[in-house]
């Protein structure tokens, strides 16, 4: 265990590698009562997702990869409006109710939000981003059993409860060998980590009531005055969010989200995850029941935290700024759960040596996994995970990633690229700073430098078949516009998405986009052919690529095309398991040779 005098690094990475060796001790094993979770729920954004992570799990307990005698539970939204994280939270509630009744009351709880379709790390989209694989482990972790691990320690020191948390961000943390975070308070309770105050504009920000302890310490439990969602800084500063203090200079907490720049003079608490009591939880419940349906987006953190502490005022229910859509019903509602929850007291665990990293999007994704991020070494990620591949060389700092892959000795892939659960043959060279997922490439291929590649297997009328969406890793698949005539301002791979149409010989009308006709985005644009074979697939998309990148012609007039939004609806989770499986059992069968 590491000392009090030793570098917040070593520290975390020592107290990381504890969790993740008690983790490892606990899977595939009968848990005993309060020795872990009771329950461990993940939320979906509607039945087929549900499905997605319903056969995970199985496969994930068949191969003894989580601990036993556990409750895994997939909760979907109800079909219908966008409901937010919030809106997931009182359905899960719901749900415990229905499937416990008053059993329930005595359990701890673990609530991971997962229900979104990951528009900007899409190799995350098929398989939910609670099942990223992670370049670590054997078998590969993914961020679910990461989830698990870290949170290791809580539920034998939580009173009956549910933990909330979201799919796509790791806090990591070191306190006293003796000390634990305790969750035995009534009402709220959320970690906090110290952040500067750029990094506060993003994030929840606790005011924090003032403290009589002047002494430096990694674990406090704090009072929170009122907690405010994505702050500017001058309003962090008129409510007296900003910490002074000269006590953290010597720590340097590069590369996380939270924590990004050496302490100095000015700091922010940020927040992660939040706990609530079962008086809290059955409150929410019961005013749930009461509205019925729910019809706008609520956010768990900006919703519910800012309703808590004794400062918290009505001033937020109006603020819409940070709403990608403004439902008629939305500060009404807001209104409503903070005449719930005013009063109700918002406790802080205040972890001075601590992280959070986001991985959410392509470019967190290839820093925190191909660069010398703190984070690679506080978790310990490999360049190599539980693969077959050449030696990887390392260009100032950044190398490659592989994960879960048989690459070829001849194959090349350059530093700043992540290939997960893929093969490639010996003629494929890979650019810098590519994402290849769930793909089979075997025949002459060269991908250029930001290529995002991932294949998906689809079951369409009975028949097994693929499609590869392939295009830039820094293009926005999440901007759209209305009109045909606007889709100019679109960009694939950095070139206009109109040139793109004209050189793959397709032509605009409505029926190049599937879904919402008045949100065309690539997306929902239908521009990636199906195939009969994984490798053509491939292939055929990379093709796509390349054309736009040389402006040269190559149509695809004369194919069946999807768009992402239809790919995900055609889905088959169950060949791509089988694909990864029969991966793991030729890497595993070789390094027994």
């Amino acid at each position: 265990m590491a000392g009090a005098s030793d570098p917040p690094g070593i520290s975390l990475r020592e107290a990381t590698e504890r969790k993740l060796r008690r983790f490892s001790e606990l899977r595939g094993k009968p848990v005993a009562a309060g020795e872990f979770w009771d329950i461990v729920a993940i939320t979906a954004a509607d039945e087929k997702q549900e499905l997605a992570y319903k056969q995970q799990l199985s496969e994930k307990l068949k191969k003894k990869e989580l601990p036993l005698g556990v409750q895994y539970h997939v909760f979907v939204d109800p079909a219908g409006a966008k409901i937010g994280n919030g809106g997931s939270t009182f359905c899960a509630l719901r749900y415990l109710e229905k499937l416990y009744g008053d059993k329930w009351n005595s359990f701890t709880i673990l609530l991971i939000h997962s229900g979104g379709y990951s528009q900007r790390l899409p190799n995350a989209s098929a398989l939910g981003k609670i099942f990223t694989a992670l370049p670590f482990g054997n078998p590969i972790y993914q961020m679910l059993e990461l989830k698990l691990a870290m949170y290791i320690d809580f539920p034998s020191h939580m009173n009956p409860g549910i933990l909330v948390t979201c799919a796509d961000d790791i806090e990591l943390y070191s306190i006293g060998e003796s000390e634990f975070i305790r969750f035995d308070k009534p009402g709220f309770t959320a970690l906090a980590h110290p952040s500067s105050l750029t990094v506060g504009t993003t994030h929840g920000v606790f005011v924090l009531e003032p403290s009589n302890c002047l002494e430096y310490r990694d674990l406090e439990y704090r009072c929170c005055h009122r907690f405010l969602h994505k702050p500017s800084v001058e309003s962090m500063c008129q409510c007296n969010a900003v910490c002074r203090s000269g006590n953290f200079s010597q720590q340097d907490l590069s590369g996380s989200d939270t924590a990004s720049f050496k302490f100095e003079s000015e700091y922010v608490y940020t927040d992660s995850l939040f706990y609530m009591d079962h008086k809290s939880a059955k409150k929410l419940l019961a005013f749930y029941e009461k509205i019925g349906t729910l019809n706008c987006e609520i956010d768990a953190y900006g919703d519910f935290l800012q309703a808590l502490g004794p400062g918290a005022t009505m001033e937020y229910t109006r603020n819409t700024s940070n709403v990608t859509k403004e439902e008629s019903e939305l500060v009404d509602m807001r209104q409503r759960i903070f005449h719930l929850l005013k009063g109700t007291p918002l406790n802080v665990v205040v972890l001075n040596n601590s992280k959070f990293y986001h991985i959410g999007t392509t470019e967190e994704y290839l820093c925190h996994f191909t660069s010398a991020s703190s984070l690679k070494s506080e978790l310990g990620l490999q360049s190599i995970a539980f693969s077959i591949s050449p030696a990887i060389p390392e260009c100032f700092g950044t190398t490659s990633c592989i994960i879960q892959s048989i690459l070829d000795s001849r194959c090349a892939v350059s530093p700043g690229s992540v290939v997960e659960y893929s093969r490639l043959g010996p003629d494929v060279s890979v650019g810098e700073n590519c994402i290849i997922s769930g793909s089979s490439i075997i025949t002459t291929a060269v991908l250029p430098a930001y290529s995002f590649v991932c294949s998906l297997s689809l079951k369409m009328n009975g028949h097994l078949k693929y499609s590869t969406m392939a295009f830039g890793v820094q293009d926005n698949l999440k901007r759209n516009v209305k009109t045909l005539s606007d889709i100019k301002s679109l960009q694939f791979f950095g070139v206009c998405f109109l040139s793109c149409l004209d050189i793959w010989n397709l032509k605009v009308t409505e029926e190049l986009f599937s879904g919402n006709k008045t949100c065309l985005s690539l997306w929902n644009a239908r521009i990636f052919p199906v195939c009969t074979s994984l490798n053509d697939s491939v292939t055929t998309s990379i093709k796509m690529l390349n054309a736009v990148q040389s402006k040269s012609a190559f149509s695809l007039h004369d194919y069946k095309l999807l768009s992402i939004e239809e790919m995900l609806a055609y889905k088959d989770v169950q060949d791509m398991i089988t694909y990864r499986e029969k991966i793991f059992l030729e890497i595993t069968l070789n390094r027994k040779l």
